[in-house]
């Protein structure tokens, strides 16, 4: 059984910057594919970031790229997400998310499904106020 915590979330005025924290327990981290989505108020959940095993490519949302940073610490089996240049529009819950397979997928857009993930985090609330 595969267990995700997430912190970091709070809130930051427009322009500002957070660090989001996903700690994974019960697992190999190092064999996942670590996903972060978000949820907005009256919005569906939405793909933001991704970081794929063996290896570690990254993959952003274009509302994000450029300002958001998904990063992983092995040792400490601990996914990121680094958000600067916040807008209000990044208000949300964000998720962090695991897919637990053996699945390398070359083309990264196939993990911003939410279906290819087997675990998910509780949520973290992030306002952006402006």
């Amino acid at each position: 059984q595969v267990q995700l915590v997430e912190s970091g979330g709070g809130l930051v005025q427009a322009g500002g910057s957070l660090r989001l924290s996903c700690a994974a327990s019960g697992g190999t981290f190092s064999d996942y594919t670590m996903g972060w989505f978000r949820l907005a108020p009256g919005k569906e959940r939405e793909f933001v970031a991704a970081a794929r095993r063996s290896g570690g490519t990254t993959y952003y949302a274009d509302s994000v790229k450029g300002r958001f940073t998904i990063s992983r610490d092995y040792a400490k089996n601990t996914v990121y997400l680094q958000m600067s240049s916040l807008k209000p529009e990044d208000t949300a819950v964000y998720y962090c998310a695991a897919d637990i397979s053996a699945r390398f997928v070359e083309d990264m857009r196939y993990y911003t499904r939410q279906s290819v993930y087997d675990y998910w985090g509780q949520g973290t609330q992030v306002t952006v106020s402006s």
